[in-house]
């Protein structure tokens, strides 16, 4: 971990590729939630991804920087290559400079081996990822463009009360009203009463929705946009079927490797109240809806 930081774009260009290498040109540029992004064409026929945000928000590319390189120390699933970073003051931008993932076509066992990757993420030792403790991560980061924190805790229970619930019961406070918050206060009292302890703590994504993966040409899923964190296995299960889920062969493969807790579906709900309440917080809308519904299950 460590990328080298330069103050160009053009310097980042010629220290990563060679000192004859020059962008030749460019596509458009693409806006996302949080990050501008474009793929640079270099002169010796190499291309690159970059995403472009503003010199006060280099922090989010330091945080994937980090989510990144821990992902890619499990040696399980594959990320893109990193190649460097940096603020160019002179063009008011920050920048992450990594590798271009071109789309390829799917294989047939594409979703099962990715879920058994997964599976083996999740099982990989996370002693090098949690200052100590069992769950948290090495520094706070970013869930979109929400601060993501990550204190270190030992208890699973106690750290998604204190560091993914509450502080987004917090950011929503002013719309809950007084009802919203006795019964916001009643279900993190009740929390240990849904939520097990694992049997083992997980590296996790920690934003495992349908867009944070791409399929490289040789049929491979790429992780990308992480918001790591050592936690339960299940709560990056449980964002997979937020939205639209995962193919059932992720599932399968997933589970041939690290079997379903019973229980796991009692649980799911709870888990993705973390996000409907971050992208209420971030989008407002109906997010507040569906997150005081599962409030009202599980606190009634």
């Amino acid at each position: 971990m460590g990328l080298v930081t330069y103050h160009s774009l053009e310097e980042a260009v010629q220290a990563s590729f060679g000192e004859s290498v020059h962008i030749d040109k460019s596509s458009q540029l693409v806006m996302s939630d949080i990050n501008l992004a474009k793929t640079l064409y270099l002169t010796n026929g190499d291309t690159v991804f970059l995403k472009l945000n503003t010199p006060e928000n280099a922090g989010f590319f330091d945080a994937e920087e980090q989510g990144l390189w821990a992902i890619a120390q499990t040696n399980t699933i594959r990320t893109p290559k990193l190649f460097c970073k940096g603020i160019d003051t002179q063009k008011s931008l920050s920048f992450l400079m990594m590798e271009k993932i071109d789309s390829g076509q799917l294989k047939e066992d594409t979703w099962k081996v990715m879920g058994r990757e997964f599976a083996a993420m999740h099982l990989a030792d996370t002693t090098a990822f949690s200052c100590g403790k069992a769950y948290g991560f090495l520094q706070d980061n970013y869930i979109g463009a929400t601060r993501q924190i990550n204190t270190p805790n030992d208890s699973w229970v106690e750290f998604f009360r204190t560091c993914r619930l509450e502080p987004q019961f917090k950011m929503a406070e002013g719309t809950l009203g007084s009802d919203g918050i006795r019964l916001s206060l009643k279900l993190l009292d009740r929390l240990d009463t849904w939520l097990t302890e694992p049997s083992k703590p997980s590296l996790l994504h920690g934003d495992m929705w349908g867009g944070n993966h791409l399929v490289d040409q040789d049929g491979k899923v790429v992780l990308i946009d992480p918001a790591v964190y050592v936690g339960h296995a299940e709560a990056d299960i449980a964002m997979t079927q937020m939205f639209s889920p995962m193919p059932r062969d992720f599932y399968q493969g997933y589970y041939e490797v690290l079997p379903k807790q019973e229980g796991y579906e009692d649980r799911r709900d709870l888990y993705n109240l973390y996000h409907y309440l971050n992208h209420f917080n971030l989008f407002g809308g109906h997010y507040l809806v569906s997150a005081m519904r599962i409030v009202m299950h599980f606190a009634g």
